[in-house]
């Protein structure tokens, strides 16, 4: 996770509370999730707009502009789904900073692709609560806001990058890491409570199998090749 938040550019300063009803009205929001905006969420301000305009960055029909969010939070945390509904409601890449009442802020993002009619998001990543009065650190260095999207959510990914791997890879690759963790632990559960020997001979040779494709996913040194070894499900 990264160890530090952002310290965004003055000249990149918006500053527009967004009403929580801009986000709750809208007809595809359940009534359970509305009520979660009223009952988790104080306030959300639309603190910074990362464009070229402000920090002289261009972007392209990836990463027009790139918003920062900062959602209040009336407890300890707001709801993922909360966030997503925020995330999807707006047609530009946001890294979101949640502050607790109790204190503290962390920072969130998905991985947001606009090469459709809807955007696609990735699953959320997140640094770790940090004080208010925490020192942050500047933003990474980019040619581009392409960039500085990717140098943005490059360390909080939850795996390490391969050289040369763009942020649409990674996060695929992390997808796949996810999947294959969620197998391995079905696999091994099935394991240890299946008691005929066939059976348990044919789980764990699919246990192993699954076990050799997740190494391989985690790697960082080597790529995926045409000739890299895989199992069909």
């Amino acid at each position: 996770m990264s160890a530090l938040l952002y310290r965004w550019p003055a000249a990149a300063k918006f500053g527009r509370v967004v009403p929580k009803a801009k986000f709750y009205e809208q007809a595809t929001i359940s009534a359970a999730l509305r009520e979660k905006f009223v009952s988790e969420v104080q306030r959300i301000t639309w603190a910074y707009k990362l464009a070229d305009e402000t920090i002289h960055l261009r972007g392209d029909d990836s990463v027009p502009e790139i918003q920062v969010f900062v959602v209040e939070a009336k407890d300890d945390d707001v709801s993922g789904d909360v966030i997503n509904a925020i995330d999807r409601a707006v047609p530009f890449p946001i890294i979101f900073e949640i502050s607790r009442a109790t204190g503290g802020t962390r920072m969130v993002a998905s991985h947001k692709q606009l090469d459709g009619l809807a955007p696609r998001l990735s699953a959320y990543f997140t640094t770790e609560w940090h004080a208010a009065d925490a020192p942050r650190a500047s933003l990474p260095p980019a040619l581009d806001l392409p960039g500085l999207y990717a140098g943005l959510l490059t360390p909080i990914l939850p795996i390490a990058t391969r050289p040369g791997e763009d942020i649409s890879a990674a996060t695929g690759r992390m997808h796949r890491v996810a999947k294959l963790e969620r197998d391995v632990a079905v696999l091994e559960k099935k394991l240890r409570n299946e008691p005929q020997f066939n059976r348990k001979v044919q789980l764990r040779r699919q246990f192993r199998a699954r076990t050799a494709e997740l190494a391989l996913l985690i790697d960082t040194a080597t790529p995926m090749t045409e000739d890299t070894p895989w199992t069909n499900y």
